[in-house]
């Protein structure tokens, strides 16, 4: 298939080295320009925002949250074929306090409503380090999982597999206005569950406490942390 990246952040990175590696078509943008790409460890080709988004099959968004508004014009111009897959997850003091948000709004349906198009939300409740090192094979025992959500089950579908295909057990979600279950603060979110265990986590999520447990987590890492420090912190703050 043909991907198109814009950002190119952790996460994003770590998908595009992922995608390259099984044999996908990838280009890969920064929000502001190409010359941002350059100190980046990417795969794929890099490309200006605007090239980004011709010929490709799956656009997916990884940018911090208050960029959203800004590539509004880019996704005008997206074929209305194309999946749109937002990978990000809202943190107030990167991206400024968003009003809807504090208020109650799923960060998704914020997205997708300042990008006009409808969004699947996906590769948004693991870390980087995850993504790029822990995949592994279909069957492997406890495999890890990431969760789905969106409206279109299509495009849910094709995610899913993509998934997949890349190392990870894939739940069902739910519908776009269902993904505050995976966002920062709930059970699911950067605790390296199993298929199993993911059911379970979204299940529990609490709405109310998610965004208190977000601000606790943060509050507690430091400077020379491992991976396992920040997924074991993870699990003991958002199962609290």
């Amino acid at each position: 298939m043909k991907f198109g990246i814009i950002g190119a952040g952790p996460i994003g990175a770590s998908i595009s080295k992922k995608l390259v590696e099984n044999g996908h078509e990838v280009k890969i943008a920064d929000a502001r320009d190409i010359k941002h790409l350059e100190s980046k460890d990417i795969a794929g080709t890099p490309v200006n925002a605007e090239e980004v988004i011709a010929d490709i099959d799956i656009l997916l968004l990884s940018l911090p949250l208050h960029v959203m508004p800004s590539i509004r014009p880019i996704v005008d111009q997206v074929g209305e074929d194309v999946t749109i897959a937002d990978t990000s997850n809202y943190y107030p003091f990167r991206d400024n306090k968003i009003d809807e948000i504090e208020n109650g709004m799923v960060e998704s349906v914020w997205v997708s409503n300042q990008i006009g198009r409808p969004v699947i939300k996906a590769f948004s409740n693991q870390l980087a380090y995850t993504l790029e090192n822990k995949g592994t094979p279909e069957g492997t025992a406890g495999r890890i999982a990431m969760a789905i959500a969106g409206d279109d089950p299509a495009q849910k579908q094709l995610m899913i597999d993509v998934v997949n295909e890349l190392g990870f057990d894939a739940v069902d979600g739910g519908s776009l206005s269902d993904s505050w279950r995976e966002q920062p603060g709930t059970p699911a979110y950067c605790t390296e569950l199993t298929k199993e265990e993911l059911i379970e986590a979204l299940n529990k999520a609490d709405k109310e406490k998610a965004p208190i447990q977000r601000d606790k987590v943060m509050e507690k890492f430091s400077a020379g942390m491992t991976h396992e420090d920040i997924v074991r912190i993870n699990r003991e703050t958002y199962n609290s």
